[in-house]
């Protein structure tokens, strides 16, 4: 036995050093896991053209933190979608603002929030993680800063959007409405070749929410938080519910201690649904992905899915729900 022990040892050290890592991922509690299935793209809802440009830089060899950026940066410049970048619904004054959070591998964040006149916040908010003492900037300040750095002032308020806002004035009617893509976020992780893990959340918020008011969507550990040696989550749905449960960083801390992607993404939900008696009126979903690879889903209502980008391949899947 000691001799055949010997002799694997002998032929792995023979291999060298150059070819080690393409054959093995991290290791964790002395165990190796294979990379074969890297690089890995997730996403909030349906939006394949934003997993795949991910998908695409990660196969390129891109790294993890560019992929979400450039990911979420194709939905923040789709004049179709609703809920995130220019042409988002604005807030009941009919102002468009913004809100976005971007985590680095090493656990470096930036955030903006109440961001104006910049489809981009994702950029915002990463050149505030990477070039400020900051993590998070508000308001004007947001807006200056992104000045400051380069980024053109934009009327975020499309003719299409302006009319749906302009229809809304008649009733004046606030009500979210479940897993209706129109009042929700997009939410990206992606585990590029080395193993490394990156995230991005971006969105305009509810449509005709509160002027001023900012949900889960740039706050780490509410919509967005990650451990490159444990694994990451986002949230969509409901921020308020969301924000108050921590539930990102509630994913990740259960994955700490031994539980799968899919059993933390069902314990979080299942706690917001225990602390807020009227969650048959709205949507909490989470999704998550672990150092291996693994990918777990939740949410209250039936509706929502998660779009999943590997192997050159898009594929958009439903979730487990409660109801």
């Amino acid at each position: 036995m000691r001799r055949r022990i010997f002799i694997r040892n002998s032929a792995f050290a023979g291999l060298g050093a150059t070819v080690l890592p393409p054959l093995f991922g991290y290791q964790k509690n002395n165990k190796f896991f294979m990379q074969e299935d890297f690089p890995i793209t997730i996403a909030t809802w349906n939006f394949p053209n934003a997993s795949k440009r991910a998908g695409e830089l990660l196969a390129a060899g891109a790294t993890a933190l560019d992929a979400v950026e450039q990911g979420v940066m194709v939905e923040e410049a789709n004049l179709k979608n609703t809920t995130v970048g220019k042409g988002g619904a604005p807030d009941r004054d009919g102002n468009v603002t913004l809100d976005a959070c971007i985590i680095a591998p090493d656990g470096n964040a930036g955030a903006v929030v109440y961001l104006k006149n910049n489809t981009h916040a994702v950029s915002v908010a990463r050149k505030v993680m990477e070039e400020t003492p900051h993590v998070m900037l508000a308001g004007e300040g947001a807006d200056q800063f992104a000045r400051e750095k380069g980024f053109e002032k934009e009327n975020l308020l499309t003719p299409s959007s302006e009319a749906a806002y302009n229809e809304w004035l008649k009733k004046k009617e606030y009500k979210p409405i479940i897993n209706i893509e129109n009042h929700d976020t997009i939410g990206m992780l992606c585990i590029d070749k080395n193993g490394d893990l990156a995230g991005a959340c971006s969105t305009s918020g509810l449509s005709y929410k509160m002027n001023g008011r900012v949900g889960d969507s740039p706050i780490i550990g509410s919509g967005l938080f990650l451990d490159n040696e444990v694994g990451g989550a986002v949230a969509t749905g409901m921020g308020e519910a969301i924000m108050k449960n921590v539930s990102s960083f509630l994913v990740v801390e259960l994955m700490r201690q031994g539980n799968s992607p899919q059993e933390a993404c069902e314990t979080a939900v299942k706690r917001i649904i225990d602390k807020n008696p009227n969650y048959k009126e709205f949507q909490a979903a989470i999704i998550a992905i672990n150092k291996k690879g693994e990918i777990g889903s939740y949410c209250i209502q039936k509706g929502f899915s998660y779009v999943k980008y590997q192997n050159n391949t898009n594929t958009n899947i439903s979730s487990k729900y409660y109801m």
